[in-house]
């Protein structure tokens, strides 16, 4: 068993439940918010449900906001040719599947809302390895057992790496890292990291324009002649 016994201890489970009940009550306006815009622009259903292999590779049934089109997994079929990630895992750039509201709402990870439902049942944890359908998680070779030793989680070391898609043996790195270091502190760092990369998209994709390059003014010729160090420097942060 590879798996640290704070995952199955009463710290884990009290923090799991206190932050679950804070973030549902500060947060139930933008959780009302998200059902409207779903509703609005994609009808019923609001909700997304696939079975997942969780603790002791039992199934569960994983909540989502739905942001796909009908027939979502029909067309993933068509499309593992052009699957950027090492399989089992799918990613594509601009998955034609997506709703437009569903890409603002996977990319900011506003989508994972109603798991905070999962985590009050006992089903997840904030923080534990991330489950996967079905399908995919029976693709896995026997040395990729050690998910299923503790419950699956919402965030995990894989979540929040930049290069969580760089390999499967970086993938399983971050995911056995996830289960062998568990503690409350670890737990703190990574729901920490994991909010600040929540608020961080949402900003992004809320104000990013695109960016239009100007050439850089040259330097006068009376500019160029002075000697270095007499030369004007612009402050820290601003542009030249």
């Amino acid at each position: 068993m590879l798996s640290s016994s704070y995952h199955f201890s009463w710290q884990k489970r009290t923090l799991d439940v206190c932050l679950a009940l804070t973030f549902l009550i500060f947060l139930f306006p933008l959780f009302c918010g998200v059902v409207l815009l779903v509703l609005a622009t994609s009808g019923t259903p609001i909700l997304f449900w696939q079975e997942r292999l969780g603790h002791n590779k039992k199934p569960f049934k994983m909540l989502k906001f739905r942001t796909m089109r009908p027939g979502a997994e029909q067309m993933k079929e068509k499309l593992i040719p052009h699957n950027e990630a090492p399989w089992p895992m799918f990613k594509m750039k601009n998955d034609p599947r997506f709703t437009q509201v569903g890409r603002f709402l996977s990319r900011s990870g506003l989508d994972e809302l109603p798991q905070f439902f999962q985590i009050l049942t006992g089903e997840m944890s904030f923080v534990g390895p991330r489950p996967l359908p079905v399908p995919e998680a029976k693709s896995l070779p026997r040395s990729w057992a050690f998910r299923y030793e503790v419950k699956p989680g919402i965030l995990s070391e894989w979540a929040i790496a930049p290069d969580r898609y760089a390999s499967l043996k970086r993938w399983r790195e971050l995911e056995l890292e996830t289960v062998k270091k568990g503690s409350l502190f670890n737990d703190l760092r990574i729901i920490g990291r994991g909010f600040f990369f929540m608020v961080y998209a949402n900003k992004t994709l809320l104000t990013d324009k695109p960016k239009v390059r100007t050439r850089r003014p040259r330097p006068s010729v009376a500019t160029q002649n002075l000697p270095i160090g007499s030369r004007k420097r612009a402050p820290l942060g601003s542009f030249a």
